[in-house]
């Protein structure tokens, strides 16, 4: 009977250190959470550390703790809507996308998968209902504030007062780009300036575009925010110095690869702001109701080696409000 215990004890020790090793089977975590990272552009992302830093600070390590999965639209807009469904196809937690068009794709692949946008105009693009509510499932940051352009004018009016003509470059495809031109169009009557639209719809039109500068002689150009403008900033600035015009830029990017001026939201801190939605989202909020952020830090940028290159000096009073000069 002693040895029929002893048995019988050890076969209760077996079954529980199974039901204990089944239990924290159970209890481990599950895989890491997934991000899809959808792009308009090429894989030479000069915002994307942003976003990850903003990621490491909430503690999100990728490769240990988080995987991303990171999708190049190379400029082609038509191949948004593949790379999309992709994502969509590997049930990625959250897509990340950088533009509207990315932003539009992925919710023709999706009604679902949360969305966040790092830059675009999710409710001037009909992605939102609102500002405070968007409703479905997309949320994230706006860039888009039609009156930065007025402002954008003003400055260049300050700076270069006899001006009185200014080249605007735009993408007449871009929704959203109606309203900057409304805005714009308002403040160049309030300052007296004729404006000459520039319309560009792909990269083989920038150059003619720029071209024309040369036969309506304008005293400066306006760069009107767009993926594709964004997109070939180098080019546009190089033509700009080739025809020697000043020219305002709308982010610190044209500015860095040797525009004269920027005026601006931060894309730098709004990628860094993503990676909030991102976490909020991982931890259970529904995009429907976390509310679109517009820009709070804009930055005025200054380029001395532009304006040295084209003949230009810039009034020390518009140099004391510059956030960065470069020199």
């Amino acid at each position: 009977m002693s040895k029929y215990r002893k048995w019988a004890g050890l076969f209760a020790i077996v079954v529980a250190l199974t039901v204990c090793g089944a239990v924290a089977q159970a209890q481990k975590p599950g895989k890491n959470p997934q991000i899809g990272l959808l792009f308009f552009g090429s894989r030479n992302q000069p915002h994307l550390e942003s976003f990850q830093r903003g990621l490491r600070n909430l503690g999100y390590v990728e490769g240990k703790n988080i995987h991303i999965e990171y999708r190049y639209a190379e400029g082609k807009q038509n191949r948004l809507a593949q790379l999309a469904a992709d994502l969509v196809r590997l049930k990625v937690d959250v897509i990340v996308t950088t533009s509207n068009q990315g932003g539009l794709a992925t919710r023709q692949a999706s009604k679902t998968t949360p969305i966040v946008l790092t830059t675009g105009d999710p409710v001037g693009v009909g992605l939102a209902a609102s500002l405070a509510k968007p409703g479905g499932n997309v949320t994230g940051l706006s860039v888009l504030l039609p009156e930065l352009s007025g402002k954008r004018l003003e400055l260049l009016k300050e700076t270069f007062p006899k001006i009185m003509r200014i080249g605007m470059l735009w993408n007449p495809l871009q929704p959203t780009a109606i309203n900057a031109i409304h805005e714009t169009q308002a403040a160049a009557q309030a300052h007296a300036l004729q404006l000459h639209s520039l319309e560009v719809r792909a990269r083989e039109e920038i150059e003619s575009a720029v071209a024309q500068m040369s036969k309506i002689r304008p005293s400066a150009l306006l760069v009107i925010l767009d993926p594709l403008t964004t997109r070939n900033s180098k080019r546009i600035v190089e033509l700009a110095a080739k025809y020697r015009v000043p020219g305002m830029y709308p982010t610190e990017q044209f500015a860095e690869e040797g525009g004269l001026m920027s005026y601006g939201p931060s894309i730098e801190d709004l990628y860094y702001r993503a990676a909030t939605y991102v976490d909020k989202i991982l931890k259970g909020a529904n995009p429907a109701d976390l509310p679109v952020e517009q820009p709070t830090k804009f930055e005025l940028i200054i380029n001395l080696k532009a304006a040295k290159q084209i003949g230009l000096t810039i009034p020390p009073n518009v140099l004391a409000r510059a956030d960065r000069v470069i020199k």
